[in-house]
């Protein structure tokens, strides 16, 4: 029965690695796109 929680605490921990770290790379690409537009529109002036 141990085995089966520490499996389960294990398995929730890496699920919400993978969440944090997905949203972290969209947040990342967000930032990336509105940089690549803010530079593009400065070049335009």
């Amino acid at each position: 029965m141990t085995r089966i929680v520490a499996s389960l605490a294990v398995l929730c921990a890496l699920a919400a690695c993978e969440t944090v770290e997905g949203a972290g790379q969209d947040i990342e690409n967000a930032g990336q796109a509105i940089s690549t537009e803010a530079n593009d529109t400065q070049a335009e002036m």
